[in-house]
Order: structure tokens, then sequence, then C-alpha cells
């Protein structure tokens, strides 16, 4: 039987949102009064407006910006699959005044674009969500359970759409069809939503995609299953993967704050706190609650393995 796949595992004990904040830790020696920040902040993001990744990356910002009390300045940076943001970041001053948005991608572009994309070139600050990954079929579909369209791929390949050649979904796909013991053949669209689309049409037999995506089209699609160890709130009636065929697999679109690598203690203290401090905040989590999403935070150091992880795991199934 094939071993089980988990790239998106849940923090231990906690719910659907799950926020484990960790202590303020004090951010200058003794005696001594940090400065920063002085100035305002850039937040780099590495896709378009509108996107997943920039509104949530907006919504935190808005929320440092209280917390810290200087200006929290969003900058989209696409291209290269996020490459270009994530290498830009990389290369800044390591002073605190230049942030990114990282996506599950920032563990995988080293592996399908040969990109300088390595954990070890950030200090990564924390994760702040989680949008787990979903497989669907169009409503028209006789195909009415997972369980059935593992049993199709039996007469041949199933193509399914995803966000991208080298995107998580891709990876998503892939491991999910090892998980089962099913072809599925991904086939790449230009995003999620258009990828759900495919689907619905019956350009494709099946979709994989982050949950909102699906969810956004859920009068057009049939939702089979979730890639997360538990049911989503907003789909009771969706039986997690382990539920429907009996395997263990886990994907999601998680996401994190990063700086370059070698931080000021301080500064990195300052803004680690911060971070804990806005994920916890009402108007963040209703904002990932309503765009479909989890909160799930991580701190640094738990943030910091999970990306190692992560990066080890992907190089493993796409190497």
């Amino acid at each position: 039987m094939p071993r089980p796949i988990r790239f998106a595992a849940a923090i231990a004990g906690a719910g659907l949102t799950a926020v484990a904040l960790a202590a303020c830790t004090p951010v200058a020696e003794e005696g001594e009064a940090s400065s920063y920040p002085e100035k305002d902040i850039r937040l780099i993001i590495q896709a378009d407006a509108g996107g997943g990744s920039d509104l949530s990356s907006r919504a935190l910002a808005t929320e440092l910006e209280g917390i810290l009390d200087v200006s929290v300045i969003p900058e989209n940076m696409p291209g290269a699959s996020g490459a270009l943001a994530m290498e830009y970041v990389a290369e800044q001053e390591p002073d605190g005044y230049v942030i990114g948005f990282g996506p599950v991608e920032i563990s995988m572009l080293n592996t399908t674009q040969n990109a300088d994309v390595l954990p070890e070139n950030y200090d990564l600050l924390g994760q702040i969500m989680l949008a787990p990954g979903v497989i669907s079929v169009s409503a028209d579909s006789d195909i009415q359970s997972l369980e059935d369209l593992v049993a199709q791929a039996e007469s041949g390949a199933v193509t399914v759409s995803n966000s991208g050649a080298g995107s998580i979904w891709e990876a998503a796909t892939l491991g999910l069809g090892e998980a089962v013991g099913a072809e599925f053949q991904p086939v790449p669209y230009d995003g999620g939503a258009t990828a759900v689309s495919a689907a619905a049409s019956g350009e494709v037999v099946a979709a994989v995609s982050g949950v909102g995506e699906a969810l956004a089209q859920e009068d057009s699609v049939r939702i089979l299953a979730i890639m997360h160890d538990e049911r989503h709130p907003d789909l009771p009636d969706v039986p997690t993967v382990s539920e429907a065929v009996g395997e263990d697999v886990e994907f999601g679109g998680w996401g994190g704050i990063y700086a370059p690598a070698g931080l000021p203690g301080d500064v990195h203290d300052t803004l680690e706190a911060a971070i804990a401090e806005a994920v916890e905040s009402d108007t963040y989590q209703d904002f990932q609650k309503n765009a479909g999403n989890l909160v799930v935070y991580r701190d640094s150091a738990e943030f910091t393995t999970f990306v190692e992880d992560q990066f080890t795991q992907f190089q493993e199934l796409l190497g």
C-alpha cells in the first residue's frame, strides 16, 4: 500500500480554526529600548492583486499597522511562479523593513523552477493561514464520490485540472493519485478558479483546487473530498480523503510571513509577536473564514521546521 501523503499537518490538539499564539518575548536587551520600527515596512506579495495571496497579505497588513504604529505597504511583485518576489526579498537588507508573504510554493520553487528559493535564505516569522485542497467534478457528472473517481481511473488516465505547472495543486494531484493508486493526469490552467471552471464545464474529469475556489463555484461542481485531517466547517457533508478511501492525504495552500535571513534579534521578535497578535484579531479571522480558509498559526520556530519538512517532501514528490 502506498505510504501516506501528508503535506499540511494540523496543529496537534487544535480544531479547524487553530490559533496557537506564542508568548511575546522581550525585544531588546535589558535596559535598552528597541527603536524598531521607525519607518514604513514594505510587504512584498508574489502574486497579482486580487488573488488569495494578495488579499490575505492585505488583511494582515491592516492589522500590523495598528500594532506596529507604522504603515505596512503591500507591494505586488508577480513573476516566475513567485520566485521573482522571493529572490528579491532574500537580497534585501535584513533590517525588518522588507518582508514578504510566503505561500506553499516557497518550499517548492527550488525543485520545480530551479529557483534560488531555499528555506535557509529567509527568517520565517510565522504561518498565518491554510486553504485545504479539495477535489471536485462537474455537478452533472455521474461520479458521485472519490471512490467512483478512483474506479474510473482503473480504465485509463483521469484528467485533473490544477492552477498551473509546478503549483501546489499539481503536486496535490500527483500525491493523491500516488496514495490511492490511481492514474491522475494533471492538466495546468491559469489559476485555481479557471481550473475549477474546466471541471464544471466537462473539459476535464475533475479539478484539484483550494476550498475557497471550489466554494465560489459550488453550484456548478460536486466536491468529492477535502485533503485535510478534518471536515471543513463550510462543507460538513464532504468527507476527508481518509474517510472517503482510507488513505491519509493532506495538501493545503498555506501562507506565512518571511524576511531576509539574518534579522537582528529584537526586530525578529517584534515582527513575530506582531504577526501573532494580528492573526488573533477578530477582523483577520473573520476575513479568512469568509474566504473559505482556515486560520492556522505557527510561530517562527514551528514555521521554520514546517517549511523545511515541506521542502524535503516536495523534493521527493516532484524532483
